[in-house]
Parts: C-alpha cells; structure tokens; sequence
C-alpha cells in the first residue's frame, strides 16, 4: 500500500466495552456511547486511574465515556487523565483554566458529553460505580433524572464521613434542602446522578455555576416538571485526597439554598456580596471602637483606618468565597487588591466625609459609623463586580 493509500484508508475504532478493548474493525462505524460519566476532579490524581478501572467493570457491555473536568489541578490530574486516554480512547480530560467550582465543573462536562444519557459522580470513589447499570436501565425505562439516593431503601451515607460532626452538617443541610425539594427526591444533596441529554441542555442555561450541589439547583428548578426516580447506594469512604467540603462550600450552599427560597429572585451571588458585607460591618464597627476606646483616636481617624480594614477584609472574603471561581493568587492577588484600595478609595472618600459630618451632628458614634460603612459595602459591590474580578 502506497504512503497515499495508507493516509486515505479508514482509521476507526470502537469504544471500549468493560475493560476489553477491541480491535480496530476497518470499515465499522465508530460505536457511540449510549452514556458519558461525568468526573469534576480537583487534585484527584491517585483516583483517577482506580475510578477509570471500577467503572470498566461495571459498565460489561455497555458503551460510555468518561470525562474528567479538571480545575487545573496543581497535583496533575489532567496529565494523568491524558495518559489513560492514550490508551483508552472512550477517556478523555477537559481541562479549566482561570474557572473553579464544581457546579461550574458539572456543566461543562454535561456540555462537553457526546451520549444521550449524562451521568455526574465523584472521581473520590465514594460513589458507587456499579450503580450506574441500574440507573441507567431507569433512564430506559422513562425517567428523566435518577438519584443515587443515600436515603432510600438501603442507602446509607454513615460509612462515607469520618468526621461525625461532617455526617451531622451533611444531615442538617439535607433537612433544610427539603423543606424545598422533599416532595421530588429523598436526597437533594447527592453528587451521585444520571439524566437525559434534554434535561442536561435545559438545565446547562438556568442554573447557578457557583456552589457545590448542583443536583439542589436541578430539582428545586425543574422537579416538579421531571420524572425522578432513585436508586440506593451506600456512601463510602474516600480512598486517597482529602474531601473538598469545608467552610466554602456551607456558604455557597446556603446562599443557593436562599436564592432558591425566594423562587431566583435573589441570584446567589449576590447573597454572598450581602455575606461578606455583612461580616464587613462587623470588621469596621470593631476596629472604630477599639480605635476610638482604646487609643482614643480622633473619629475622622479612625473612621479612615476602620474603612481601609474592612475593605480588606472583604477583598479577602470575596477572593475566596464570591469570586473562588476566579480567585485571585500570587502577584494577581496584590495588583487586585491595590486596584480594590484605588477605586474603593472614591468610596471611602464619602465614607468618611458623610460618616463624619453625621457625628458633628450629634448623632451616635455607632450610627455614623454605620451610615458610612453602608456606603462603602454598596461601592464595593459595584466595584468587586466590574473592577477587581472582571471577567478576563
């Protein structure tokens, strides 16, 4: 065969099939995945081949693919993905750059898929992988969204935390979850789930790319249209890394789970600007007073001094809460923050000028420092959003 005969000749290959993979068939069309199983991975480097393994088992014949989307992880996770997919072509890696968060991370994946039915689990392997057959054959049979459910039937999520007090936080955030959901789903905070390709391309729009629990977001939006069904499986223990939830994620949480409350008229990401002013007043107030008690400072002063702390503060708090998702790091931290001092400083400016004529006033220290702290916390808004974390 001639170089050019050789260029030209048909080049296909099949998914793999379980862990077998089969030969290249010239002249077949490429089988395609009846599902794409959907792995968001941060620093999940040692998991990904262990998780790429378990789930080859417990697909037999079923045709899929798996998708890491990886927020850039610093320990290789993309790499390592890569490297299988060398010799598993049904793997492959989406790799984020500059975007974090794993709502965010789902939706890409689900975007990215290829099959009609998506799937979305840990790459931690607390999920169980040979549940994936059972959920999928609910799917067939007509459901829109299937739930791995830790809460029905047989489910348990007791052996997935080590800590008691994360079984307990886990438990009460499911509680308040359902006050909104309970009618849909017995589990509302589950990572552990599979749709139709339909649902996933209505969903990718409408729901919130912050956060952690996208499935919440899902059902409080679109439950009551859907047609759910659960599927038990017992919660297990991480094998290697360690577990992303912390204080970051109850905040996300609880500010989606208060947009949703209000039907979406309050976007999240504005209750967590009102999160972070609001711990900013607390930063202003008490540096005032202990400025003025005990130093005794004069109140232009200190007000001033007060003002830039704060502002501080919640450069930090949103850099790591609000905006995670483009968090700012290494020298991009300091030219972020100096950006947030200058044009916050047009704020401050007014802070100090209304807050100081209002004391003179006679009006009351905690009053006056209150009306000038208001005005800085709604430039900030302004200016977190525009300025300082603008999109690149």
């Amino acid at each position: 065969m001639s170089r050019d005969e050789a260029m030209n000749a048909p080049q296909h290959k099949t998914f793999l099939r379980g862990r077998h993979e089969l030969d290249d068939i010239s002249g077949l069309p490429m089988t395609a995945p009846e599902i794409s199983i959907i792995l968001p991975a941060f620093n999940e480097a040692k998991n990904i081949p262990l998780i790429v393994d378990k789930i080859a088992d417990a697909m037999g014949d079923i045709a899929y693919e798996v998708i890491v989307v990886d927020d850039n992880s610093p320990d290789g996770t993309a790499g390592v993905t890569r490297a299988i997919a060398r010799d598993k072509p049904n793997v492959r890696c989406v790799r984020r750059v500059g975007r974090r968060g794993l709502s965010g991370a789902c939706i890409e994946g689900m975007m990215a898929a290829n099959a009609p039915v998506v799937a979305v689990m840990d790459a931690d392997m607390q999920h169980d992988e040979t549940r994936l057959p059972v959920m999928l054959q609910e799917i067939r049979n007509g459901a829109d969204l299937v739930i791995g459910s830790r809460y029905v039937g047989e489910g348990s999520a007791s052996t997935g935390f080590q800590k008691k007090t994360r079984a307990k936080g886990s438990e009460l955030a499911t509680a308040l979850a359902n006050r909104i959901t309970g009618k849909y789903t017995t589990d509302p905070m589950s990572g552990f789930f599979m749709m139709t390709r339909d649902l996933a391309d209505r969903a990718a729009p409408a729901i919130s790319r912050d956060g952690f629990k996208i499935l919440f977001d899902i059902v409080s939006r679109f439950g009551k249209e859907l047609t759910i069904r659960e599927v038990p499986f017992q919660f297990r223990e991480r094998i290697e890394g360690e577990s992303k939830l912390g204080f970051l994620v109850t905040v996300q949480f609880l500010g989606l789970l208060v947009s949703r409350m209000t039907g979406g008229l309050m976007p999240v990401k504005f209750l967590l600007y009102g999160i972070v002013g609001f711990t900013g007043l607390f930063v202003h107030m008490a540096t005032l007073f202990l400025l003025r008690g005990a130093f005794d400072i004069a109140f232009p002063t200190a007000q001033l001094v007060a003002t830039f702390v704060a502002m501080t503060s919640n450069f930090a708090f949103n850099n790591e809460v609000t905006f995670a998702h483009r968090k700012l790091t290494g020298w991009r931290f300091v030219t972020g923050l100096l950006t947030f001092y200058a044009v916050c400083s047009i704020g401050a400016l007014a802070n100090v000028s209304i807050s100081t004529r209002l004391f003179e006033w006679d009006w009351s220290l905690a009053v006056a420092g209150f009306a000038g702290a208001v005005m800085s916390a709604v430039f900030n808004y302004a200016v977190t959003k525009l300025v300082t974390w603008r999109d690149t």
